[in-house]
């Protein structure tokens, strides 16, 4: 491999594939050559960088898992009475908010098997890596629904049934 190519390899990495999948894609794009001496021995010095970048990300990586551990979001939604959220909460707004904290979390890190819909805590899962994965706690709360949903909801309703009655006549 001369290049980093995700669930296939790492530079330097010799790895067998299909004939296709190599003379149609990983040559032609330069992300790998074929494994002779000469081209194995020519990206040793590389690899030897490449490793040692890994390493370090991995480091802070694992850094960023072990602090968000256990955190806790608190987001704010409308709801109606019973706690059902008008909209949802999704994995861009949890991981915005645990940004918003300090936090280094990326949005597609954020797990969620289906959007929050309820008022309430929720455990929610971050995986950072195959075998990296840390758990925060998130607390949805209502926004004010009192003072939103009873005057303009009245109004607009007494208009509707004014124009049906005169229909109505």
């Amino acid at each position: 491999m001369v290049e980093d190519v995700r669930r296939l390899g790492w530079l330097g990495d010799v790895v067998e594939v299909n004939n296709g999948y190599a003379r149609n894609y990983l040559l032609p794009l330069g992300l790998a050559r074929e494994a002779t001496d000469t081209n194995i021995k020519s990206i040793a010095k590389e690899k030897a960088k490449r490793g040692e970048i890994r390493l370090a990300e991995r480091k802070q990586i694992e850094q960023a898992c072990a602090a968000v551990d256990g955190a806790e979001a608190v987001i704010a939604a409308k709801a109606n009475e019973q706690g059902h959220l008008f909209g949802s909460v999704s994995e861009k707004e949890i991981a915005e908010n645990l940004r918003a904290q300090g936090f280094t979390v990326a949005n597609d890190i954020v797990r969620l098997s289906e959007h929050i819909k309820e008022v309430g805590a929720h455990e929610v899962k971050l995986k950072f890596d195959n075998d990296l994965t840390a758990k925060v706690n998130v607390v949805v709360v209502a926004e004010g629904v009192e003072g939103q949903t009873d005057a303009p909801e009245g109004d607009a309703g007494g208009e509707v049934e004014s124009e049906q009655t005169d229909r109505d006549e």
